[in-house]
């Protein structure tokens, strides 16, 4: 007979955990975020791409070291052909939302970016809809319009808009609703359930692959003629670290909690961001900005 785990939580003892992981999820998300911006616009590293490349070797080294090297998981049995037409796609928008994302840095606002991010419910639900996953109905709909009308009116309070950084994240946001209706495909109809380290470990070195041609051809060439490029590697490996942890705490907070509670902790977190980019960057906001960052903001990630 097994022996009780131990007296059942509290409800201030489930509200204090749930706020630990809460705590923590935000914490490096916001890191990430501001590590990044920071980078990528006032570092002198001005290539996303490269930057995303580098996420995805290093997630791949220790998510490979994890689970060949310690045995920290089990590897899944998934044929070739399967990870060819199931992991592969997920991996390419995962790459091309990484790639368009960070580069939405170079030419806008961290409070403007993350305003953006209010389109990807209705982004998820318009490809969920297409792909058979969620239900057209018409309250929803007018919802999403809602959302939609509430960005619409960020950008036009926006000061810096820049339009070549506006469609990379709306397509950053485009691919990345794809990519997650991709992986609820893989997990429910597929069968594929998987652990934060097993997902990096199917999915980064995919994501690493389709990165890399951009790389050599679009970056390469730019950063071996760049005589003034100084590179710092303590950094750039502090950033990777980052990222990994990122990717850990998001599906940690989702496993001790709910995505519900991500989402909902996704607006303090943003609200948190826009007021810190203000001040750690100089973004300056219009009082059309103020009002729907502070009444239409939600973040899903």
């Amino acid at each position: 007979m097994s022996k009780p785990d131990g007296p059942p939580l509290t409800a201030w003892q489930q509200a204090a955990k749930a706020y630990f992981y809460v705590t923590i999820w935000m914490a490096i998300s916001m890191s990430v975020i501001l590590f990044n911006k920071y980078i990528l616009a006032y570092s002198g590293f001005r290539y996303p791409i490269a930057l995303t490349l580098w996420h995805m070797v290093f997630c791949t080294s220790v998510s490979s070291f994890l689970v060949r090297g310690i045995g920290a998981t089990k590897r899944l049995h998934m044929p070739r052909k399967e990870y060819v037409n199931r992991v592969v796609p997920i991996g390419a928008l995962y790459a091309a939302s990484l790639w368009l994302s960070n580069s939405a840095y170079l030419h806008l606002s961290v409070s403007f970016i993350q305003m953006t991010k209010a389109l990807m419910p209705g982004l998820v639900y318009v490809v969920g809809v297409g792909l058979g996953m969620e239900k057209l109905t018409k309250l929803t709909s007018v919802n999403m319009v809602i959302i939609a009308v509430g960005v619409a009116i960020a950008a036009y309070g926006e000061i810096d808009f820049v339009w070549l950084g506006v469609v990379e994240q709306l397509s950053a946001l485009v691919f990345e609703a794809v990519r997650l209706m991709l992986v609820q495909v893989l997990i429910t109809r597929q069968g594929y359930a998987m652990n934060p380290i097993q997902s990096l470990y199917y999915v980064s070195p995919a994501c690493g692959v389709c990165l890399l041609l951009p790389f050599i051809f679009v970056e390469l060439p730019e950063i071996l003629a760049d005589t003034t490029l100084q590179i710092d590697y303590p950094m750039l490996s502090l950033n990777a670290l980052t990222a990994f942890a990122l990717n850990l705490a998001v599906f940690l907070l989702i496993g001790k909690t709910s995505a519900l509670t991500m989402n909902i902790a996704g607006v303090i977190k943003d609200w948190v961001l826009i007021f810190a980019s203000q001040h750690l960057f100089g973004n300056k906001g219009t009082f059309v900005f103020t009002k729907s960052k502070h009444t239409l903001f939600t973040d899903p990630l």
